[in-house]
């Protein structure tokens, strides 16, 4: 099965990583879309966000191997609807993260939405206690104003963060 895993990743953090090494165990592939609307400008062109996450899975023992073997793709997804795009990859589910209830109310309005439009059903594993606090525009933020967020973001993530700061 193959199931997609949605997400602007700007940065990618280490939560999500985990997200993707444990969705390993349900599905025999997962696609990382990055999403993104090409009239916003992020903190990373689109194109470094897919090699942040690349480097990052490798780096990783629990998904450097799937990334060998193609069982993690990394797609850069333009924009649409998302089930739309989960049609067209032939993908039987979403995956997501949760870190905690506030994620699981945002969250659930669009999986029935999906559910509703094409059947897609989303598949919600809680995320890993250690990274609750941790998410893309937080670790912005706090890098931002000069905050350590080592150990919160893959090492490369960092990097380009730093790189970022001058």
């Amino acid at each position: 099965m193959k199931i997609v895993c949605p997400g602007s990743y700007d940065p990618v953090t280490n939560g999500h990583i985990d997200v993707f090494a444990r969705g390993l165990r349900l599905a025999d592939e997962i696609v990382v879309a990055v999403v993104h609307n090409p009239s916003k400008r992020g903190t990373f062109p689109v194109g470094q966000r897919v090699e942040l996450i690349r480097e990052a899975l490798r780096a990783e023992p629990a998904t450097a191997e799937a990334v060998e073997a193609g069982r993690i793709v990394i797609d850069d997804v333009p924009g649409g609807l998302l089930v739309d795009y989960c049609e067209r990859i032939g993908a039987a589910a979403v995956l997501k993260g949760l870190r905690s209830g506030t994620d699981f109310a945002y969250e659930l309005p669009m999986a029935l939405m999906n559910r509703h439009l094409t059947e897609l059903e989303t598949v919600f594993i809680p995320g890993d206690p250690a990274y609750e606090h941790v998410s893309s525009s937080l670790v912005r933020e706090v890098h931002g104003l000069g905050g350590d967020v080592s150990g919160l973001v893959p090492d490369g993530v960092l990097a380009a963060l730093n790189a970022l700061r001058g």
